[in-house]
């Protein structure tokens, strides 16, 4: 026997050692939140310029952690977009609570595999009451199954996959796609104009193929025509394909339409078609009493879908899936091996998730939901919502007022989009085409300007084919003073480029 061993290493730090690293790393997260609001919201940088920052050979010997901690400060902070700036209007990206920047942290610690109920007890049971409490608060069954997902484009996967195992006329489980007694297509729907692109990646992952999303033709108001609906289904079905999903929008990407639900639901009932409600951007609306009547059909929807990290301000990633009947859900994703949960029976077992979704692995995403919705509770986020909602009611008024802006829709939640068009240039202009070229041309490069100019962070979409400047309000730290910081930033910027 070897009386001297050579000594294990072990990855911990010392107690008081990891005590200091830790008050520093508060202190630096502190003063971060402290300054939040005077960040240049995005760094004025290249892809270039950031590659070359962190160049560096892998380490060969391990590094000072205080060193570590400096080269936050020194490296990531001056290159990052600051999410949480109350100017932050870019894509649809929530601000985060500070509580669920604690949660993180809290859950790393533990670092339990909410796959399965052994590794991981306290996680799964919490899961499954905010889980439930994410049900309640947009007034869907409390008794649904469901789970947190990377993001709204797992949650629109995972639904559309227990949609396809539960509607498809064989076991798409034991055959998959590669069944010779089917010729016929599997087929989504969804509105042409404000259909979310998720769906498409989650034709792609379950390898449809994309011409299996239909699209069906939008109102004026920007929702789904049901008759167009009607009329596609019934052509799809008489050729022999599969409509197995409609895909209703609940508070869409760029104007947050609201599809007509409750036409839809019994559109898909006389059918027997899975009614998929995606609510990424906006079913937390539904909590609002003053928005709530038109969220009426949302629980009649046999899945749901919303995202944590957009309109509640959790930290990145959380999105969310829910879905009507919990079997429904085991049934498309259930698997088992010995290995998993042991052969022989025990008392000491509950739900384990790896059985309702595309993720064996997972992480603790409940614990930042379940402690800000605690340190908040449904009506602190009534009165968020709200703000933010006042916020894009008080753009929409001042845009409205200008003559240099053109509003294009009515505001409904949270997106609101416009353009620059002064009147006087619109009225001096004699070809209308030539002039929305020009438009197009010129919002783009108001919008690249004002990213540059790190006052705010603003990204352009189109509306019925023209390009438009898109704000989404889901920051909780938005005013109406940043409003209007904002719109005098882009009106600068678009008078210098006319006089160019």
């Amino acid at each position: 026997m070897d009386t001297n061993p050579e000594p294990f290493e072990s990855l911990d730090l010392d107690p008081e050692e990891f005590r200091k690293l830790g008050y520093r790393s508060v202190d630096m997260i502190t003063d971060y939140y402290a300054s939040i609001r005077e960040l240049p919201v995005f760094p004025n940088s290249t892809s270039v310029e950031v590659e070359e920052v962190f160049r560096e050979n892998l380490p060969e010997t391990g590094q000072d952690p205080q060193h570590i901690l400096d080269e936050w400060q020194s490296k990531v902070l001056p290159y990052t977009t600051h999410l949480g700036s109350p100017r932050y209007f870019g894509f649809v990206n929530g601000s985060g609570t500070m509580i669920g920047t604690l949660a993180e942290a809290l859950a790393a610690s533990v670092n339990m595999n909410t796959g399965g109920w052994k590794p991981a007890p306290a996680a799964t049971e919490i899961e499954r009451q905010t889980i439930a409490w994410m049900a309640e608060l947009i007034h869907y069954p409390t008794d649904c199954g469901g789970l947190f997902t990377s993001g709204g484009t797992m949650a629109n996967f995972t639904a559309l996959q227990t949609a396809l195992r539960n509607i498809a006329p064989y076991d798409t489980t034991v055959k998959g796609l590669q069944n010779k007694a089917f010729s016929g297509r599997f087929t989504v729907y969804m509105s042409d104009h404000e259909g979310h692109i998720s769906i498409v990646r989650a034709a792609d992952l379950l390898n449809l193929g994309r011409e299996s999303i239909r699209l069906v033709k939008s109102r004026e108001d920007f929702t789904m025509d049901t008759q167009d609906l009607e009329q596609k289904l019934d052509e799809d079905i008489a050729q022999g394909d599969v409509p197995f999903c409609v895909v209703g929008q609940v508070g869409s990407i760029n104007v947050g339409a609201i599809d007509p639900l409750v036409e839809i639901a019994e559109i898909c009932r006389q059918r027997g078609i899975w009614f998929h409600a995606d609510g990424a951007c906006g079913a937390v609306g539904a909590m609002l009493p003053e928005k709530r009547p038109q969220y009426q059909g949302l629980e009649l929807a046999d899945s749901v879908t919303l995202d944590p990290h957009k309109w509640l301000y959790i930290p990145y990633e959380c999105g969310c899936v829910l879905v009507r009947y919990p079997e429904k859900l085991r049934r498309a994703f259930s698997l088992t091996a010995p290995y998993l949960r042991g052969t022989l029976p025990s008392d000491y077992t509950g739900l384990w998730y790896l059985d309702y979704g595309p993720q064996m692995s997972r992480g603790f995403r409940a614990l930042k939901v379940w402690m800000s919705l605690k340190h908040y509770g449904a009506e602190g986020y009534r009165n968020l919502l709200s703000q933010n909602i006042r916020c894009v009611e008080y753009l929409d008024a001042c845009v409205r007022r200008d003559k240099d802006f053109e509003p294009l829709h009515k505001p409904n939640l949270l997106m609101y989009c416009f353009r620059y068009a002064p009147r006087d240039l619109r009225q001096r202009w004699d070809d209308p085409e030539t002039l929305n070229d020009y438009l197009d041309q010129l919002n783009q490069q108001i919008a690249d300007e004002i990213q540059r100019s790190g006052v705010a962070f603003i990204m352009t979409s189109r509306i019925r084919g023209r390009v438009i400047i898109r704000l989404s309000v889901c920051s909780h730290r938005t005013t109406p003073e940043d409003i209007d910081i904002v719109l005098a930033k882009l009106k600068e910027i678009g008078e210098k480029l006319i006089r160019m």
